[in-house]
């Protein structure tokens, strides 16, 4: 928060006679969208915020609103950084190059992919990107489900990197389990434990591989759905097929 010391004289009448930029609502996005690829989404307050654009609280509260309302602010301009592939694209090797997109662009924002899972962006924001999406779906054939098949991908999409968001803040605790699982990896009695045993003593062994497991694991994720959807085109195909005249 600005303060104004008692032997700094007179206090200027205006920003712009102190020389200091005028605080505006895209400035105020602008620094708190900074501020969630610092600490997180969940993690800066309105006061901090303030305090980025050299003004009050009230002020922000003036030009944007309380803090849910700069938050759905931030996640606008979030979902603004996606980039869609070409349109003309048949539907999976649409979403093949989208869906890594998601995920960088949602890792840059700590804390954004969980409320998008909850809550979803404004339905300003994500116009383009639910058009071209569910647009590509329709095209494809997957008719009333279009929606359906749309949202079951983006969902997934959201939660496994809202999940790498939660993990990473606790990683200790990650390496203590790790190791506890690694141990199973011996255990001729439990073959499911030491399948998942000897996996995770090979990530504690490889700095490398531990640090592409979450990429690994959201790319499984989102072709496994992928190919769930594919099947379900075929089915809706056939019905298609059994129906016509």
């Amino acid at each position: 928060m600005p303060t104004f010391p008692e032997d700094a004289g007179p206090r200027p009448r205006s920003r712009a006679a102190s020389g200091r930029p005028a605080v505006t609502r895209d400035r105020i996005v602008d620094a708190a969208l900074e501020l969630s690829a610092e600490s997180g989404l969940e993690n800066w307050t309105l006061r901090q915020l303030a305090a980025a654009v050299d003004a009050y609280p009230a002020v922000v509260y003036h030009h944007v609103g309380d803090r849910d309302t700069v938050v759905v602010a931030v996640l606008d301009r979030v979902v603004g950084e996606l980039t869609l592939p070409d349109e003309t694209l048949p539907w999976r090797e649409w979403f093949d190059e989208f869906l890594p997109t998601v995920r960088k662009v949602l890792r840059r924002y700590p804390g954004s992919a969980r409320r998008l899972a909850l809550f979803g962006s404004s339905v300003a924001a994500a116009v383009p990107t639910m058009n071209a999406g569910i647009g590509r779906l329709l095209a494809a054939g997957f008719g009333t489900e279009s929606p359906f098949a749309y949202n079951l991908l983006l969902a997934t999409a959201c939660q496994f990197v809202a999940m790498e968001d939660d993990r990473e803040s606790a990683m200790a605790l990650q390496l203590d389990r790790s190791e506890g699982y690694a141990a199973y990896r011996t255990r001729a009695d439990l073959p499911g434990m030491a399948a998942l045993g000897e996996s995770v003593s090979a990530l504690v062994a490889d700095p490398d591989l531990a640090a592409g497991y979450y990429e690994r694991l959201y790319a499984y994720a989102v072709q496994r759905c992928l190919d769930g959807l594919e099947l379900r085109l075929t089915q809706l195909n056939a019905l298609g097929s059994l129906t016509e005249p």
